[in-house]
């Protein structure tokens, strides 16, 4: 008897074990803001299992919860919402779940989730969010979430029903999984589950993980996680989060070969550089005046460029990798990075052009593992060198390029019939993106500085001074040239302006000559006038983006970047009165180094100052080890601005 109920005491026991919890569990053991000083929600763990098809076609199962440690953080749980492109996935929330504080728990009713279009800006095609209210929240609340989701990112030429859920390398699965948070999180997990006979390639990057791979009835389990792990603290114009937090990239594309190969074939099944009489005409009569084969890549570029709007609208089933094809491009005269890169290529077969499209990644760095990271399409052109070349008719409106040095140390892939590697663009010399300015001035005794100043420019830093204008109605354009002499000092008056037609940018390099007065500019008192020279003022900074970075940080810890390389030269001679003695600020400087050096500084001639200031900045994507190169480049620049020029008048 003693026997059975001790048999029977043990199995109720154990009962409570296996019908415990694990979440309550985790609730109860886990911090609270105190511990998480500085955070608004924890997230106590975050679990996706996916799960993969012959086809490629991937079910997601993702579990998440998250704690609430302060009214912010209520705030931003109030809704839960789950993104999705109805053309090549579908998602289902099924669970949503609120631990109270006070210990009860609510499940909500799922019938209140409504599907919305989710906000376009340029890109129009058909993104919803699944959205569901939660209510008030309080500290100390848990939001459990469960959701399922199933297909990609893309949509590409599909029919059946499920079949539009497949990738567009059918047979094939990629993800590139972010492990950071912007919470604090206790636990991510990633599970993968594929068929045994098909391949996975994987690498975690920016750090460390727990891995495992498992075989289960007939699958492979492939198993990632991190715990305990905190947000990253952002640095001013650090690399962007993917190039320097860990991630995790999987793929059973066996090499970048096969996907440029996939790309190439993809597009020219479809026709989507198919001729057209209209086409055709068209390239002819605009190609009748070029000399050269660069006139007549530089025509059709900027032609692409300047005429085709941005504005992605949908195709429906075909949209995704799918490049628009010639007639409709043509006709519509609007569309994505993709379009404006297929009518390119277009135009440039006929024009009798070998050419085929590309695929990059602007904003972060592409691993050398053949996942999908790509959100720009541009165009490559070989030529009478033998070589490719490339193009972005999307990035180059009114800039002087064919490729955009924004887009330098960019990775891109080709699609070509007998494939091709990962590639990387290459740094544009900052001479190639130059900033003059020379300035002749003099300084009365009552404060007034008069003068006159010409600015040119080239590449990427043409466009930065050239958008004074073109950003503008054209009646408006004297109005916003002042405006930037007006940032100097309120009493600024331009007397008198030359710019040309800045419309007219591939005529050259954008060029300005200005005479100005700015009464009350300098300080005066009996004895001495205290100023700024002009070219020591932040005038022109729209096109010299360094003097925006904050140099009081001595170190970084990751890469950061900048928008341009960039050269700028400034000369300025400024006139004094006779009767007075110019005590000058010791800024003189020159620095040295292979990614940024400076050099600058004043010197007396007669009753003139000559300012010179010389900063070369060499690339665009640079590593934390440059930062001291580049900050000291950049403070040789800003310390002049610091500290003015003293006349002191003679006995």
């Amino acid at each position: 008897m003693i026997k059975k109920l001790f048999l029977m005491l043990v199995l109720i026991f154990c009962g409570f074990i296996i019908n415990a919890d694990p979440v309550e569990d985790l609730i109860k053991t886990s911090g609270d803001a105190d511990k998480y000083k500085g955070s608004n929600v924890l997230v106590l763990f975050d679990s996706t299992r996916v799960d993969v098809q012959q086809t490629g076609l991937s079910h997601f199962h993702i579990h998440q919860l998250f704690k609430v440690l302060t009214q912010a953080g209520a705030l931003e749980l109030r809704v839960i919402k789950v993104d999705y492109d109805p053309i090549s996935a579908d998602a289902e929330i099924r669970l949503l779940r609120v631990f109270r504080r006070n210990g009860d728990v609510e499940i909500l009713d799922l019938k209140n989730v409504k599907d919305y279009a989710a906000p376009a800006r340029g890109i129009y095609w058909g993104a919803r969010e699944k959205m569901i209210e939660v209510g008030r929240l309080e500290p100390g609340d848990v939001v459990e979430l469960k959701y399922f989701k199933k297909g990609f990112t893309y949509a590409l030429l599909m029919d059946d029903d499920d079949d539009r859920f497949i990738p567009p390398m059918r047979g094939h699965y990629y993800d590139i999984v972010p492990f950071w948070s912007n919470h604090p999180m206790l636990e991510k997990v990633y599970i993968a589950q594929l068929p045994a006979d098909k391949p996975l390639q994987y690498q975690f990057y920016n750090g460390e993980c727990q891995s495992s791979l498992r075989f289960e009835n007939g699958k492979h389990i492939y198993t990632f996680s991190m715990k305990n792990f905190m947000p990253l603290k952002r640095e001013p114009n650090m690399l962007d989060f993917f190039d320097v937090a860990p991630k995790l990239i999987l793929t059973t594309s066996p090499d970048w070969e096969a996907k440029s190969r996939w790309f190439y074939n993809v597009n020219e099944d479809y026709g989507s550089f198919e001729p057209t009489p209209e086409a055709e005409a068209f390239v002819k009569e605009l190609l009748k005046d070029a000399k050269t084969e660069l006139d007549s890549v530089s025509i059709l570029t900027h032609w692409v460029g300047d005429n085709m709007r941005y504005s992605g609208i949908s195709m429906g089933s075909n949209e995704g990798y799918t490049l628009h094809n010639t007639e409709m491009n043509f006709r519509d005269r609007c569309g994505v990075c993709k379009d404006k890169a297929a009518l390119l290529i277009s135009f440039l077969r006929i024009a009798g052009f070998e050419t085929y499209a590309a695929m990059t990644m602007a904003g972060s760095r592409i691993e050398d593992i053949p996942a999908d990271h790509f959100n720009h399409s541009v165009t490559v052109v070989k030529l009478s060198d033998g070589k490719f070349h490339l193009l972005d008719p999307t990035w180059v409106p009114f800039i002087r390029e064919l490729w955009s040095s924004a887009e330098q140390q960019q990775n891109y892939l080709i699609g070509l019939p007998e494939g091709a590697d990962l590639m990387i663009t290459p740094v544009s010399p900052p001479e190639n993106h130059y900033l003059k300015i020379k300035a002749r001035s003099s300084i009365m005794a009552d404060g007034t500085l008069e003068g006159s100043l010409s600015v040119e420019a080239e590449g990427q830093t043409d466009a930065a001074v050239r958008g004074i204008f073109i950003r503008e109605y054209k009646s408006e354009w004297d109005k916003a040239l002042e405006a930037e002499l007006l940032k100097v000092h309120p009493a600024a008056v331009i007397t008198q302006m030359d710019y040309g037609d800045p419309i007219d940018y591939l005529s050259g390099p954008i060029t300005i000559n200005i005479s100005y007065q700015i009464k009350g500019y300098a300080i005066t008192g009996d004895n001495e006038i205290i100023f700024t020279p002009l070219l020591a003022t932040p005038f022109m900074s729209r096109a010299m983006g360094h003097l925006y970075f904050n140099t009081d940080q001595e170190e970084k810890k990751y890469g950061f970047r900048d928008r341009c390389s960039r050269l700028v030269e400034l000369e300025e001679t400024i006139t004094f009165p006779d009767n007075f003695k110019p005590l000058l600020p010791d800024v003189n400087k020159t620095t040295s180094g292979n990614s940024a050096r400076f050099s600058g500084g004043y010197r007396i001639k007669g009753n003139s100052i000559q300012l010179n200031q010389e900063i070369v900045l060499g690339k665009r994507i640079y590593e934390a080890a440059d930062w001291n190169e580049f900050r000291e480049a950049v403070k040789g620049q800003k310390k002049i601005s610091e500290m003015p020029v003293v006349l002191k008048k003679s006995n």
